[in-house]
């Protein structure tokens, strides 16, 4: 989890995709269906990259085998405040194979999807480019 946190708090989102699972599902906060796959999942997590603003994680919470940690964020998405949780769950070689999402107030989830809603073109042909589009 020290890589996926690190990486987040730099800003560097394009680092994630080396972190993540080949079969790693994503489970969005604004979306019904979970995404499935480095390719969609690294797309995804750039477009939040571009969204969020005053990003930072103010509690990390971890599972006793070492396998899985909630991570508490605090950031800004078109001026509106935004608090969330990270579920972040890893496979047998250490990489991410789960990752949920979670946000509050609903104001935050409806800015938040507007945002995503904008950037969803963008991440569909970065995630085409690379050879995935679910």
């Amino acid at each position: 989890m020290l890589e996926f946190r690190a990486a987040v708090e730099a800003g560097d989102f394009t680092a994630l995709g080396d972190l993540l699972a080949d079969d790693v599902v994503f489970r969005s906060p604004v979306a019904f269906r979970p995404y499935q796959g480095r390719a969609v999942v690294a797309a995804i997590l750039r477009g939040v990259g571009r969204v969020f603003t005053d990003f930072r994680y103010v509690r990390e919470l971890a599972d006793a085998d070492g396998r899985g940690s909630a991570l508490v964020f605090e950031t800004v998405v078109n001026g509106v405040s935004v608090h969330g949780l990270d579920l972040i769950r890893l496979d047998d070689a250490g990489r991410i194979s789960e990752l949920t999402v979670m946000v509050r107030p609903l104001s935050a989830a409806n800015a938040l999807a507007q945002a995503m809603a904008a950037e969803f073109p963008r991440i569909q042909a970065e995630a085409a480019a690379a050879g995935e589009t679910r």
